[in-house]
């Protein structure tokens, strides 16, 4: 693919001044021909003004809407037909946007910035990303490599098939790989470093957003196949349920109301996933 009008790059940026002032630049010089767009997400410095300064097109966000709503509003005013994601603190180079386009050349739809245990904010966000990789994998059967990752490279036309789908918040990446998957879009990963961020301090909050974080895995579930997280479930209550009521008849020759209770709930976790199922599917059908 060549660096013609064809490519956009994406840029949600809150309060991200200094980040800005170092990887525009670096844009410009490396795709003087692409449509290069920064989304302010409600900032209270410059960003808005350095961006517009190095020639990039610039959406003013009168409030903070959430870096996947910057993201959607990129995606709808962007005119190439390749859409690169990339946050603008400064932790994503330039230079690393030549990789992931090289690897979409190959016949993929999507292509994952995929970090290293350098590139996690912390200790405790890379076992929990670690976690999301893995249980991930398992819904999808590929091998994901970093699923929070939100510097990527897509196919325009498929990535805005998801766009209703997509949260205002953080968990764009996730929603967008599990839809692309989902939809049998070819997604493939390419290892690259993090840079340390630049500016402001990270607008991820443990506490909040570890909460938000954990219905990640639901969500995981949700996008992709909802009975492969509920089945099993279903199984465990079933199997506690045979358990228990093997150990009250050994004891006491009865059949207990906490037999029940559990068998009940494994019939209703399996009938929710199985609704689930179906509603999944009607999610992903396209008409026409």
């Amino acid at each position: 693919m060549g660096q013609s009008a064809s490519l956009s790059i994406v840029l949600p940026a809150k309060n991200e001044a200094e980040g800005l002032q170092r990887t525009l630049p670096e844009l410009r010089q490396r795709f003087p021909e692409a449509q290069i767009i920064v989304v302010d997400d409600g900032s209270t410095d410059a960003s808005a003004d350095i961006a517009a300064s190095h020639g990039a097109q610039v959406l003013r966000s009168p409030y903070s809407m959430g870096n996947g709503a910057a993201v959607k509003r990129g995606a709808r005013a962007a005119s190439g037909e390749i859409l690169v994601f990339m946050d603008a603190d400064g932790q994503h180079g330039a230079e690393h946007v030549a990789a992931l386009l090289a690897k979409l050349a190959e016949g993929f739809d999507m292509v994952v910035g995929a970090r290293d245990a350098s590139g996690q904010a912390s200790l405790s966000r890379g076992l929990a990303n670690g976690f999301y990789n893995r249980l991930a994998s398992w819904m999808t059967g590929h091998r994901v490599e970093d699923l929070t990752s939100g510097f990527r490279a897509v196919r325009a036309d498929k990535f805005r098939e998801f766009l209703h789908l997509l949260p205002n918040g953080f968990s764009y990446p996730t929603t967008s790989t599990m839809a692309f998957f989902r939809s049998a879009y070819a997604v493939a990963y390419v290892p690259i470093p993090v840079a340390k961020r630049l500016g402001t301090n990270s607008h991820i909050r443990p506490l909040k957003d570890g909460i938000r974080f954990l219905l990640i895995i639901f969500k995981i579930a949700s996008l992709y196949s909802p009975l492969k997280l509920f089945a099993p479930t279903a199984a465990a209550f079933f199997l506690c349920g045979v358990g228990w009521y093997a150990w009250t008849l050994h004891e006491s020759g009865r059949f207990t109301n906490m037999s029940m209770l559990l068998f009940s709930a494994a019939v209703i976790v399996f009938l929710i996933g199985l609704i689930s199922e179906q509603i999944t599917n009607l999610t992903y059908r396209r008409d026409g």
